[in-house]
């Protein structure tokens, strides 16, 4: 039997409020999230780090080398990955994740997700500036790439 009901929305959007535009002059950060509907997403904290030089860290697919400060954090994220979908740092940088949806050809290997990056971003910069610094770099040294959703269907998309 056919649904008469439209397909669901799916929209992935962040919006910020900056002072004088937020009332109680603070910066105001939120995400809405277009994952699938039974994913587990979780809130979690991780403290600030201090960490031996040459260590790895582990993301979603790959180790990257792990610098030997981080930042403390808290995420939002689906529970099945390490990075995040968004969430903020003691510093006061937020970052957020977005599907982008361009001609540009996806990478299937694993490589970096763009919600690894968002957590990595958070952990090592200590403004805006540095956190797009990070990103930049690793983006070089590492790429772009991977399913982006839990089994069992595969699914990438440029999101960053």
């Amino acid at each position: 039997m056919a649904s008469f009901y439209p397909p669901v929305p799916s929209s992935c959007d962040c919006f910020v409020s900056l002072p004088p535009a937020s009332f109680a002059k603070e910066v105001i950060f939120g995400k809405n999230s277009d994952r699938p509907k039974d994913e587990v997403q979780e809130v979690v904290y991780f403290p600030a780090g201090c960490y031996v030089k040459g260590t790895k860290v582990q993301c979603t697919y790959i180790e990257v080398d792990q610098v030997e400060k981080t930042h403390a954090v808290i995420l939002s994220r689906p529970a099945w990955l390490w990075g995040a979908e968004m969430g903020a740092n003691e510093h006061g940088v937020c970052i957020g994740n977005e599907g982008v949806w361009s001609r540009e050809p996806v990478g299937e290997e694993d490589a970096l997700l763009g919600m690894d990056l968002v957590r990595l971003g958070l952990e090592r910069g200590s403004s805006a500036s540095e956190a797009v610094q990070v990103i930049t770099a690793l983006l070089e040294s590492y790429g772009q790439g991977g399913n982006c959703k839990e089994a069992p269907t595969p699914f990438v998309y440029h999101n960053t």
